[in-house]
């Protein structure tokens, strides 16, 4: 747009301001300045919708979000809600038609009467440019939302805040929707569908029974699962020292360094509440090179593992991994911190090491109301950041004082952990187990109990574990 027709459409729209205020319209202002608008572009995009009957242009404004907060004048905002009831009610429009809604609404005269109504329906004669001016009436309401959000963020800034993180959260979500807003949703039709899923069906046929998400590690699970997917809430529950850290660091190490044939390398970020980053390294060091830590802190290794360290090294330094040990975080904290680096990377795994350990946004409340707004924190970003959620999580004394497996019901502290997580598997001690043959091997046996799948079967995987080493292996059934 030129400048002699910008300075045109703000004269216009002065003009337009005086009239309609006669009329008891007030337009949105700050101070002296004008929000973005173009009033041309809005009496195009509601003379299409009339145009047409009031139906494939209705279509389109609906699809990409457009509302009638999405006009800039008064009078648009109520001609286009008259041009919904009507949409919705299925009445063909003309403009007799939309002047008897408006009246019926008591909104003719608000609008500038019939002779308003003709000037709109007079300033086109065909729809073809409907797309431009709904991407500019679209456009500009986007501009003036990101004026009203950062305007009350300024001044609720300036107003004493009980909760500075649910402050900043609350403003990085009204902006990530504003950004969300700008994506239309329409449905597709069976021919398109079809499409997608014959192709998927392809790409299964020549995996050949491979994943169709990040792999664990461990066989045994993946052929239960096809590996964990996007959007989904992963749980390994567990009593303390039963290996919740080791397995989830296995599954980050499968994730950034696949076996062969499991697919390509999957960027992944560690929460870790409870240990420093420096400690976590070391642990996936030790573990992925098979070297006693013992031995490690004593200073007597032999060569071979030596070299070992020192491939793993170089090979763990070009993996896609980030870690954050902040201490003390709240689900808030970590949505935040989360959202920042898939900004910038694009992430396809997080692990929080543990779910417990999360700090509730409000200390005033029960535990349990705090851990169950932490679990749908951790499901909301999973979803949000279209990743997997890994959160290890600790399980009540139940199952060892009645002596059994454990089961969902012994999750810690509330029950909203099992209603939102998608997978849950529990970590057990195998009932076969025999405790001096596996100390004196070096192996403790486990169970992986899959107590829950959304998607798919529930069952039991074995795994070993090399206390030693503090890693979970796929089991196979030989002596001890």
């Amino acid at each position: 747009m030129s400048a002699n027709s910008l300075m045109a459409d703000r004269e216009k729209s002065r003009s337009s301001g005086l009239k309609s205020r006669k009329r008891g319209e007030s337009p949105f202002h700050f101070g002296e300045r004008v929000p973005p608008h173009s009033i041309d572009a809005e009496q195009a995009l509601l003379a299409c919708c009339v145009i047409d009957g009031g139906q494939e242009s209705m279509t389109h404004c609906i699809e990409h979000k457009i509302r009638a907060e999405s006009f800039f004048k008064p009078a648009h905002q109520l001609i286009f809600a008259a041009l919904l009831d009507l949409y919705n009610e299925g009445t063909p429009v003309d403009e007799i038609i939309l002047a008897e809604k408006l009246q019926m609404r008591g909104a003719l005269d608000d609008v500038g009467g019939h002779a308003y109504l003709n000037e709109i329906t007079d300033r086109i004669a065909t729809t073809v440019h409907l797309p431009h001016y709904l991407e500019r009436v679209r456009d500009t309401a986007l501009l003036r939302e990101v004026i009203r959000t950062a305007t009350q963020a300024v001044e609720q800034a300036y107003s004493p805040q009980e909760d500075i993180d649910q402050f900043l959260e609350n403003v990085e979500q009204d902006f990530f929707a504003i950004s969300e807003n700008r994506t239309s949703d329409s449905a597709k039709s069976i021919s398109q569908t079809m499409d997608v899923a014959a192709n998927l069906v392809q790409r299964m046929l020549q995996r050949k029974g491979q994943l169709t998400g990040v792999t664990s590690g461990f066989t045994d699970l993946d052929k239960l699962t096809f590996g964990f997917h996007a959007q989904e809430m992963i749980v390994v529950a567990g009593r303390p020292s039963m290996g919740k850290t080791g397995i989830c660091l296995n599954m980050a190490e499968a994730a950034i360094l696949p076996p062969h044939g499991k697919g390509e390398s999957t960027p992944t970020l560690i929460f870790s509440l409870e240990m420093s980053a420096e400690q976590l390294a070391m642990r996936l060091l030790c573990s992925r090179a098979r070297v006693n830590m013992t031995k490690l802190k004593d200073g007597f290794l032999p060569a071979e593992s030596q070299r070992e360290i020192s491939r793993v090294v170089k090979e763990l330094k070009e993996a896609p991994l980030w870690i954050d040990d902040s201490g003390n975080l709240s689900i808030l904290d970590i949505r935040a911190k989360a959202r920042r680096i898939a900004s910038q990377n694009k992430l396809g795994c997080i692990i929080i090491d543990y779910l417990q350990l999360i700090r509730g946004t409000d200390s005033r409340v029960p535990r349990e109301q705090q851990i169950s707004e932490i679990s749908r924190g951790i499901k909301a970003m999973a979803k949000e950041l279209n990743v997997p959620v890994i959160v290890p999580a600790q399980l009540n004394r139940e199952s060892e004082k009645e002596r059994r497996q454990p089961r969902l019901s012994d999750l810690r502290e509330s029950g909203a952990i099992e209603q939102d997580a998608d997978l849950v598997m529990l970590i057990s001690k195998r009932k076969d187990a025999n405790d001096e043959e596996e100390l004196a091997a070096g192996v403790v046996l486990r169970d992986l109990i899959v107590a829950k799948q959304r998607n798919g079967p529930v069952g039991v995987v074995p795994l070993a574990f090399t206390k030693n080493l503090i890693r979970f292996e796929n089991y196979t059934e030989q002596p001890l």
